[in-house]
């Protein structure tokens, strides 16, 4: 395969221990987190050096198309994770079953629009693990 489209990302979250789909999904984040990098220079270096640190992947930021149209609807579940202010599961499914999956807490923040714009929301996540890539079976 020479490529994958990003045509079919799911993005769920862990209810009644199985992982639900979240609908409307428009825009995922990057998912690689940056290392910090820790000086570790001596008087006697003519260099400095360094060791890596800890991971910070910081907030993650989906997009949503705007829906809070009944109980499963997107904003209504990830509003009511936010108010709750539990720690959830969540899974980033790609096309070709690449997993992602990480515990974190939700922010909500429903978005600007102008004339004629949909409306959508965003969803900040706080993370409280490392993320787990899960490769696809062969």
């Amino acid at each position: 395969m020479s490529g994958v489209l990003s045509k079919g990302i799911k993005f769920s979250y862990m209810k009644a221990l199985a992982m639900t789909e979240i609908d409307n999904l428009q825009e995922v984040p990057e998912l690689g987190g940056k290392v910090d990098k820790v000086e570790i220079t001596t008087l006697k270096d003519s260099a400095k050096k360094y060791i890596a640190g800890i991971k910070d992947f910081g907030d993650l930021e989906f997009k949503f198309l705007y829906d809070n149209s009944s109980v499963t609807a997107n904003y209504r579940i990830l509003k009511g994770l936010e108010s709750a202010g539990t720690i959830t599961e969540f899974e980033i499914e790609f096309p070709d079953a690449t997993t992602f999956t990480f515990s974190a807490s939700v922010m909500t923040t429903v978005d600007s629009a102008k004339v004629g714009d949909a409306l959508t929301f965003s969803a900040s996540l706080t993370l409280n693990s490392d993320i787990v890539t899960s490769n696809p079976t062969v």
